[in-house]
């Protein structure tokens, strides 16, 4: 990285706290321009370029201090497009697994789910298996499971609406389904939405999901062609959980991996672990006086 555009580390404290800051405070070699984000718990800096993210994520590890953090290149911070998985990171459940619960076979539909997550099996296939398991549910289980089941996680609506306040354009894809990711995205405030659709004769699920299926291709795809616009995948914020969503959160500028199983955190520029998605504002250098605060 250039002189010119200086790396930036970002810390976000679990908790916050003027002890905890501090220590925080104390890892970092230099407090060189030092911009505190939100008070006594996030903060950002220049650091050199062999001051590296694991160093520091190493470094807050051995103080016992829980903290999420991200050092990227201070040239386009602030992304022009948010691009978000729904289940299990807008939202603290995987709904497909929360319908099989109506159906009665939750267990078998969330042994699927974990491991197509973690990449162990092809999401299409593994679709296609757990809707086959909701044959026969009435359509009006849909509306009762996102009254009942569905929470919005912390966070997301802060993260939409202070990104579209400052001129971005804002995506969910999921690989979920519409009837869901519509709700969420009215919710929140995002601008578009894509995913899978559940088919029905009118009263009951078919089994069956419309084709194509939205998937791990798909959804970089689908930061590609919003990206284009806005200067390109730089420009792109992407986050997500799971193995379909490992291709666009490696083609984003800033790609976030959120609570994630292993390969994703792994391949994502920065991750999120221990706060909200809150963080992902920080990250991209917003204080709190910037942010807006809807939950």
């Amino acid at each position: 990285m250039s002189d010119a555009h200086p790396s930036i580390a970002t810390i976000v404290l679990a908790q916050s706290s003027p002890s905890n800051f501090e220590s925080a405070l104390d890892i970092l070699p230099s407090h060189d321009d030092l911009k505190i984000l939100s008070k006594d718990k996030a903060f950002e800096t220049p650091v050199t370029t062999h001051v590296t993210q694991s160093d520091i994520v190493a470094a807050l590890s051995s103080e016992n201090i829980k903290a999420d953090v991200s050092v990227t290149n201070s040239k386009n911070r602030r992304k022009q497009l948010l691009i978000c998985d729904m289940d299990s990171t807008l939202i603290g459940q995987e709904c497909i697994d929360e319908l099989a619960d109506f159906a009665g076979v939750k267990d078998r539909v969330s042994a699927i789910t974990e491991r197509a997550m973690r990449g162990e099996i092809g999401f299409e296939g593994a679709l296609k298996e757990r809707v086959g398991l909701l044959k026969g549910l009435n359509l009006s289980v849909l509306q009762k499971c996102f009254d009942k089941r569905i929470h919005i996680n912390q966070g997301a609506k802060s993260l939409c609406r202070t990104m579209k306040h400052h001129g971005a354009e804002t995506v969910i894809v999921s690989g979920g389904f519409t009837f869901f990711t519509e709700r969420i995205a009215a919710a929140c405030g995002f601008e578009h939405h894509q995913a899978n659709t559940l088919l029905d004769d009118g009263e009951k699920l078919l089994g069956t999901v419309g084709m194509p299926i939205l998937g791990r291709e798909a959804k970089r795809e689908a930061l590609m062609t919003f990206s284009k616009k806005l200067g390109g995948p730089d420009m792109a914020l992407a986050i997500g959980d799971g193995a379909n969503d490992l291709a666009m959160i490696e083609a984003a500028g800033l790609g976030i991996a959120y609570y994630a199983k292993p390969a994703v955190a792994a391949a994502a520029h920065s991750a999120i672990n221990h706060t909200d998605l809150r963080t992902a504002l920080y990250f991209q250098g917003y204080s709190d006086d910037e942010i807006i605060d809807a939950g």
